[in-house]
């Protein structure tokens, strides 16, 4: 590559931000931020070890363009040996700002959708043990599978429901929304106190149960009751 480029040249090609479609509509949704919420299913807390169930969940980020959209086929990362599954329901704001009270929060809100955080366990509990952050277990390519946005007047604000996912056919996960320690007003109001929020950011609110392993060729199917669902094969083993 020129060590020098003219006044009018880009250094690397226009980069366009990730997109989500938008149910019933043929726009569809930029994504500017993927915030994730850990620790807001009790169930989830025990299950895997992490510490004191009254602690208030914490939050970590994945990049923008780790979105996956429904029915793609991913493969399976490398540099792990123990790929895990996370159902979650996904919250799209549609506005911004900061320090929402939890009593204006939900006009933040544009629609819902339901995800999957991928996970790379195994790195994600080296990075816990030695108290260092966690992207290498979370932070990867594709590891936001996420379907349609679902907006706020075709399924209003969901706070109770089943939650749900499968693999090959078998229920690996069921929750309720209802057991989140965290509802989703009191988790934009809380990111709101420490990042300004904007239209196109993503919040993933966590799992519950049932978290397992994936094996390249498992099919995956999640769903959140009057939200919709999600479905992702895993490919084979990337190089």
């Amino acid at each position: 590559m020129d060590s020098c480029l003219r006044s009018t040249d880009l250094p690397v090609p226009v980069l366009t931000a990730a997109t989500l479609p938008i149910a019933g509509l043929t726009v569809r949704f930029p994504v500017r931020r993927i915030y994730c919420v850990g620790r807001n299913y009790v169930e989830h807390i025990r299950e895997m070890k992490e510490g004191d169930e009254r602690d208030p969940p914490f939050f970590f980020q994945k990049p923008s363009d780790a979105v996956v959209e429904d029915g793609a086929t991913i493969a399976y990362p490398a540099d792990t040996d123990d790929f895990q599954f996370e159902i979650e329901l996904v919250v799209a704001l549609g506005a911004g700002g900061r320090n929402f009270s939890r009593g204006d929060a939900l006009e933040a809100v544009f629609g819902y959708a339901v995800g999957i955080d991928l996970t790379r366990r195994d790195h994600q509990r080296d990075m816990r043990s030695k108290m260092l952050p966690w992207e290498r277990g979370k932070s990867f390519d594709a590891s936001a599978p996420c379907g349609a946005i679902h907006c706020v007047s075709e399924v209003g604000h969901p706070s109770r429901g089943g939650i749900t996912l499968d693999v090959n056919g078998r229920e690996r996960q069921r929750g309720d929304l209802a057991q989140m320690i965290w509802n989703v007003p009191e988790i934009i109001a809380n990111l709101s106190a420490s990042y300004r929020l904007s239209p196109g950011d993503l919040i993933m609110t966590g799992t519950p149960a049932g978290v397992g392993q994936l094996s390249p060729g498992d099919h995956v199917s999640g769903a959140v009751e009057g939200v919709g669902g999600i479905a992702i094969t895993i490919g084979a083993r990337e190089a």
